[in-house]
């Protein structure tokens, strides 16, 4: 502890290598005293938040990031300055305050998450049109399908999840730190999208080597093959995205931990969604629509399984990354 005497025969230098420490209690000190404390946490990049009611509060309310007034007690000037202004003057409103935050910004992040994994299946089959001359695996009208149609009542679900266990735990993000981050798109675009394009290419391959097709051949866009060959590519990406949901809810804990439920719009969108894509495969209207027709038996069956490994190996992700995580704790620490 450090007592607002103490502080003041400290030096700039000295203080800025006593605000190194863990965890550290002023106590006593003055308005002025306050308003350096903010600046020097600032210096070294923290995110500063300040409460205050009183008019000497002022200049350290304004200067923080974050000024945080009473609504009751607090003065006029108090709350002129703050950022923030508490109704209730109850410091666990904060801590309620932060915890929702810290949720809003997840849930952002799972819905980007899974928006944009399906955006890999959605362009692999046109590189494979253009470098190698097969058949085209999805049409431009099955891929609206899935961005308007499959994936909106799902992704919308997951901006309603609950805080995720252990979220206050966590220690603040770096302040630079953006929601669209290199290590989200490498997880969505380098990891569980090339995933998800290797199930709907080798579904889209699997119908046409069953039908009888031949390398190099070409189909008419209204040939019954070609139809199913496509329908099996967009089966494959639904079916696997209704996964990718539940795999989306966390970027860290392990599916058994964060579980199945808590959140019943999650299984409406489900239920939208695998209603869609049945109406799509074996309905008139849809199979018109989007050129599909129904599938083969083998291939329903054949998908339950590629969606458990694509669910496995993002596991096996998970805990290399809890264990890397825990290492550089551990080496931090020494």
């Amino acid at each position: 502890m450090i007592d607002g005497p103490r502080l003041a025969r400290m030096g700039d230098a000295e203080l800025h290598l006593a605000l190194d420490a863990s965890e550290l209690l002023f106590a006593r000190v003055s308005a002025a005293q306050k308003l350096r404390l903010v600046q020097g946490l600032r210096r070294k990049g923290e995110v500063v938040a300040v409460t205050g009611d009183g008019v000497n509060d002022a200049p350290a309310l304004r200067q923080a990031d974050i000024g945080i007034a009473m609504g009751r007690s607090g003065t006029d000037v108090a709350r002129a300055a703050a950022d923030l202004i508490l109704a209730d003057d109850n410091f666990a409103s904060i801590v309620a305050a932060v915890r929702e935050g810290r949720a809003v910004y997840d849930n952002i992040r799972k819905f980007l998450t899974y928006i944009l994994t399906s955006n890999v299946p959605e362009i692999v089959p046109y590189l494979a049109f253009v470098l190698l001359g097969v058949p085209l695996a999805l049409t431009v009208p099955q891929i609206l399908a899935v961005d308007l149609g499959t994936d909106i009542l799902p992704a919308l679900a997951l901006g309603a999840e609950p805080a995720e266990r252990g979220i206050m735990d966590r220690p603040p993000r770096p302040r630079a730190q953006r929601l669209l981050d290199g290590r989200l798109l490498a997880r969505a675009y380098g990891f569980l999208g090339p995933l998800q394009a290797a199930v709907a290419m080798a579904a889209w391959y699997g119908v046409l080597r069953a039908g009888g097709w031949q390398w190099g051949q070409t189909l008419a866009a209204d040939a019954p093959l070609y139809r199913q060959a496509t329908g099996a590519c967009l089966a494959a990406i639904v079916v696997l995205q209704v996964v990718n949901v539940f795999v989306c809810r966390s970027a860290r804990q392990s599916i058994v931990r964060s579980g199945f439920g808590g959140n019943r719009l999650l299984w409406w969108g489900i239920g939208l969604e695998l209603a869609l894509l049945a109406g799509f495969l074996y309905t008139p209207p849809g199979r018109a629509l989007l050129g599909t027709a129904a599938l083969p038996g083998w291939l329903w069956l054949s998908l339950p399984p590629l969606a458990l490994a694509f669910l496995l190996a993002e596991e096996v992700r998970r805990a290399v990354a809890r264990t890397l995580l825990v290492s550089g704790n551990r080496a931090g620490r020494r």
